[in-house]
């Protein structure tokens, strides 16, 4: 069976904690988590000596023995792969940030490659290359290199004071583009950075310091002894959901994909020096890549092969796990596939443009580590080997495995245990064998062909930039993506059926080992189904859950005092303690104000709700003034608040439920723009008796007194009548008033003050007393912010 997973699977200890920790069995964690390591190699070792020994169907036909040797092949080298990286494992070295003199550091370029993106989406980028600290600003030098040669980019570029480099051919694709901005710049320092990546403020500063420090240590080296900085690698985060997080409604329950790439592997990979260059946010020596010829054009991953290269002339690079730069993860399937078919293709090509595996250059340790970065990109074929073996026995009667159930409870259930136990203590929570056979199982059908078309010279000579600029579910595609897992979701459904129907005939239960086997596949089949029928894109743009301190100024309230429960690039959500009167044909002043920046803001409020704790208010941004390069700052110099580990608390069963009910539920649309109060108070009318207020919302209420006339008004207290006007009977019996008097009420300042008053009084009708006490804050809150009533002319609230 399937047991040896790939790299996936495996992530070191917290380089805090971790670093060097097997080698030393430090404490006690380090020491079990060795223990586990060593038994899990182990059990693997005996199981694969079992399965080469004894498990091979040789005398069961052609079908048969092609199949077996098939399977055997693929967990051989799997549990080479995974051998490479407990090796990687054994001794974490993650650097930390070294302290050097600031007046050290050098001038660097950074260079934006573009080439069809759009204006809105560099402007985020150059503008967080902007804010970029450096101890002199003078030294930094901003271009957007574009290979489109666009007349509106070399506008933008002007616009925003940066420098600008375009040109009107395309050799060599985004490498190209690359050397022919490093032919034109001159600092001892490149900063690469995707058209989407935006940089935080303290960037360079976390990255610099490895160049200055290893200059600085040079100094007192021989010759020999010298550290060659090649680059210093940073993650590639993202502000967005990616795919899986958004087809799969699973936003705020699983990591980025990409996340365990970046964090983990990449660093556990700074032992062998052999550390990926992933082509942004990305710090790099200028003579280092001058000494290689330039970034490679031989390859559509220019990236992955200019790191080679590095590390051919003997080149340090490193991979640190802070996020230091976000950027907009693909939003369509097509993109996203169109992007691994690209990964996959270039980094075989590259392995056998650059003989990665004969040429003498690269370390036994560097080897290893890029054939395991090559053979990841065969996933497709392994998982496809995964899927039909069961299914060749289970459906068309052909024997795969030659075994026994006590074999397979002796030899591949240990096996399978202790892989499982020794991932969840080294993968601290950000990777699973689940996820990780849902991701390989998702791509397989579309890469399979690819990827065998690569291994045998058939090369892709071009390609398209990734689309990340909008997408969707497009229905005809999605139903043709889905026919593959269709197909085998069915195959596998007859698979488990005939399985069953064996251990009911026979009344054996040797069976249930390619039961369990069928049952896991067929899990991965249904969530990769789910995933490729897609989900539509309801925002227009990302939000980012913060709390940024806020003074709200709309109508009557003047610097309402709240904070922000999101934001984005066009709206803005606060928490409320209490409603308020909101005109949604006003315009509202926002002040936003964080430590580094201040934004002062322009809106219209297009929502206002309830939710726990208070009320929140949404504003669609109607003008950024001048504070929208600061207000973007407030988006993204930050991480990302998407989950970085995964949710324990959901099972395989959840991950079914939640997709089913998600996919079945209609979608609601919230667009109420004034603050509906539940309320139960009756008060004075001009009608000679009380009438009965059910909910109210500053320009409506609704009543289930009965015999009510067309118009009538209420006496809230002194001074403070509501005209009331029929509007509708409601489904629920109850009828609809509106507010006639509203724009009078409304634009009165002490008339909004004391109908507020009368608001929170009358949401306390029917609070026990403790309660009410508990809340008297967060009615003071609104009091404060309604100038031009001094404290002498309100009421008591409980009056």
């Amino acid at each position: 069976m399937p047991i040896l997973e790939r790299e996936a699977e495996i992530r070191e200890a917290p380089p805090q904690t971790s670093a060097n920790a097997f080698s030393k069995g430090g404490d006690a964690r380090a020491l079990r988590n060795r223990s586990w390591v060593l038994l899990t190699v182990i059990l693997n070792t005996v199981y694969l000596y079992w399965r080469i020994r004894y498990t091979l169907p040789l005398e069961y036909g052609t079908i048969s023995i092609i199949a077996g040797v098939a399977l055997l092949v693929i967990e051989v080298l799997g549990a080479l792969e995974s051998l490479v990286h407990y090796f990687n494992m054994h001794r974490i070295e993650n650097h930390p940030v070294p302290d050097v003199p600031p007046e050290l550091f050098p001038e660097v370029d950074v260079f934006i490659a573009t080439y069809a993106e759009p204006e809105e989406l560099l402007y985020k980028t150059v503008n967080g290359c902007k804010y970029m600290e450096y101890p002199d600003p003078a030294k930094v030098h901003i271009y957007l290199c574009d290979d489109g040669n666009r007349s509106e980019i070399r506008r933008l570029a002007r616009e925003m004071g940066i420098r600008y480099i375009g040109r009107s051919e395309n050799t060599g694709a985004k490498a190209g583009n690359l050397n022919n901005a490093l032919a034109r710049t001159s600092a001892p320092l490149i900063v690469t950075l995707d058209a989407d990546m935006i940089p935080q403020r303290k960037f360079l500063m976390h990255c610099v310091p490895y160049f200055v420090d290893a200059e600085l240590k040079n100094k007192t080296r021989s010759e020999k002894d010298k550290i060659r900085m090649g680059f210093v690698q940073t993650p590639q985060s993202f502000y967005n959901p990616d795919l899986f997080q958004f087809f799969l409604y699973s936003e705020n329950r699983i990591p980025n994909e990409q996340d365990y790439f970046y964090k983990d592997i990449q660093v556990s990979r700074n032992r062998s020096n052999s550390v990926i260059y992933g082509g942004s946010n990305t710090v790099l020596s200028r003579a280092a890549i001058e000494d290689i010829g330039g970034f490679y054009q031989g390859a559509i991953t220019e990236d992955f092969a200019t790191g080679i290269l590095l590390q051919k002339k003997k080149y340090t690079c490193y991979a640190i796990n802070e996020v230091l730069a976000s950027g907009l993860s693909p939003t369509d399937l097509p993109s996203l596939i169109q992007q691994r078919i690209r990964w996959a293709r270039g980094c075989i090509q590259t392995g056998r443009k650059l003989h990665i595996l004969f040429t003498p250059k690269l370390t036994m340790g560097q080897k290893a580590n890029y054939w395991a970065s090559i053979w990841y990109w065969f996933g497709p074929v392994k998982r496809f080997i995964y899927i039909m073996s069961p299914i060749l026995f289970a459906v068309f009667g052909f024997m795969v495995i030659k075994c026994t159930l006590p074999e397979v409870l002796i030899f591949w259930l240990p096996m399978y245990l202790s892989s499982n136990v020794t991932l969840r203590m080294l993968s601290q929570g950000i990777r699973s064998t689940k996820w990780t056979n849902v991701y390989e199982t998702v791509f397989f059908p579309f890469l399979f062909f690819p990827v065998l078309a690569e291994s045998l010279g058939i090369s892709l000579k071009k390609f398209q930039v990734t689309r990340k600029d909008g997408g969707g579910r497009d229905g005809v595609r999605a139903a043709l993506y889905a026919v593959p897992f269709a197909l085998f979701i069915g195959l596998s459904v007859l698979g488990i059926f005939n399985c069953v129907s064996m251990i009911f005939r026979s009344g054996s239960i040797a069976p249930i080992a390619v039961l369990f086997w069928l049952s896991v596949n067929l899990f991965n089949l249904i969530m990769s189904l789910f995933f490729v029928l897609g989900r539509g894109f309801l925002r227009m743009n990302e939000r980012v859950e913060a709390e940024v301190d806020c003074l709200l100024s709309i109508g009557a309230l003047r610097e309402l005092r709240c904070v922000t429960k999101d934001f984005s690039e066009t709206g803005i959500a606060v928490r409320l303690s209490v409603p308020i009167d909101v005109d949604d044909k006003e315009e509202a002043e926002i002040l936003l104000k964080t430590e580094l920046y201040t934004a002062r803001l322009k809106g219209r409020a297009v929502h206002i709700g309830p939710i726990p704790g208070g009320w929140k208010c949404s504003f669609f941004i109607t003008d950024y003034g001048q504070s929208k390069g600061e207000y973007m700052q407030m988006l993204y110099d930050r991480v990302p608040g998407l989950p970085t580990t995964l949710n324990k608390s959901h099972s395989t069963f959840d991950d079914l439920r939640l997709n089913l009910m998600r996919r079945t539920q209609a979608v609601m649309y919230q667009n109420r723009r004034h603050a509906r109060v539940s309320l139960d108070v009756s008060v004075p009318s001009d009608l000679g008796r009380a009438v009965h207020i059910d909910n109210f919302d500053y320009k409506y209420l609704a009543t289930d007194t009965r015999n009510l006339p067309s118009e009538f008004s209420l006496q809230l207290r002194e001074g403070l009548t509501l005209m009331c006007a029929f509007e509708r009977n409601l489904p629920s019996g109850k009828k609809l008033y509106a507010v006639a008097n509203y724009d009078a009420l409304h634009n009165d300042e002490r008339a909004v003050a004391r109908l507020s008053q009368w608001l929170l009084w009358a949401m306390k009708q029917g609070t026990p007393a403790a309660e009410v006490t508990a809340e008297r804050p967060r009615y003071a809150e609104l009091e404060d912010c309604l100038l031009g009533v001094g404290p002498a002319d309100r009421e008591p609230l409980d009056a």
